[in-house]
């Protein structure tokens, strides 16, 4: 049975009340509504590890291919859907390792900002749930102390926004030096550059090594320089999420 493409408003949306005090999460939304966004349902029966495996190996830049258990989707996700969506539409004459980076640093950055915004707002949340402890064991094997992740998560629900810009410029930063590098030591040392950074400890819960492999066997070079223009745009912002809103959501 092949799989099934439905559209946001054919989905059950899963914590979304954890979401409501967050305007974003409203724009983010409705962009896929508007654009008739599709996601694909796998047949009745598959194992989350088969949608796992399909969404790990099978993801592509250049178009959508969020896959699905079924018919519902975490209120997160949309979020991540959503972002990677407007990136395609920003960049999507860009074919540089660059352009991938940038909007998949955006699309998952924006959980650090979604965990600021729901700390100590929301009385439960699934998103919180599942994601502050995966992130507390990343940061465990990186070394990082309980009361140092508590101390860490106390700074990103300070200022969520901050923390998204932080997060967003380590995770580009570390996908375009090491999608350049030559072998193991290279990459050892690249890795090391970053070991000071404030979310140093988080960076191996993303799958920065499937966007550098990606970048090597897809992307049409590099670096562009209207993907350097707006990283540089991001980074001098007072606000980069509100940068964001007014040029990729607002249009």
């Amino acid at each position: 049975m092949p799989l099934r493409r439905v559209t946001l408003d054919q989905l059950a949306i899963r914590d979304e009340r954890a979401f409501r005090h967050i305007g974003l999460y409203d724009a983010l939304k409705q962009r896929l509504l508007d654009d008739r966004f599709e996601f694909c349902v796998v047949p009745p029966g598959e194992s989350w590890r088969r949608v796992l495996f399909l969404n790990l190996t099978f993801w592509n830049a250049a178009e959508p291919s969020d896959v699905l258990e079924d018919a519902t989707i975490d209120a997160d996700v949309v979020c991540h859907a959503a972002w990677h969506h407007l990136a395609r539409k920003a960049l999507h004459d860009i074919g540089t390792a660059d352009a991938l980076f940038l909007g998949e640093s955006i699309a998952s950055a924006f959980d650090i900002y979604l965990v600021g915004r729901t700390l100590g707002h929301v009385k439960s949340s699934s998103f919180l749930d599942t994601q502050v402890p995966a992130m507390a064991a990343v940061a465990k094997d990186a070394g990082l102390s309980a009361k140092g992740f508590e101390a860490l998560l106390a700074t990103v629900a300070a200022d969520p926004e901050r923390a998204f810009e932080d997060l967003r410029q380590l995770l580009f930063d570390a996908a375009t030096m090491l999608v350049g590098c030559d072998g193991l030591d290279a990459g050892v040392a690249a890795l090391e550059r970053f070991r000071g950074h404030r979310f140093a400890a988080l960076l191996h819960h993303y799958e920065v090594s499937n966007w550098v492999l990606y970048g090597r066997a897809y992307a049409k070079g590099t670096t562009d320089a209207r993907v350097v223009a707006m990283d540089r745009a991001l980074r001098e912002a007072a606000v980069s999420l509100d940068w964001l809103e007014a040029r990729w959501l607002a249009d």
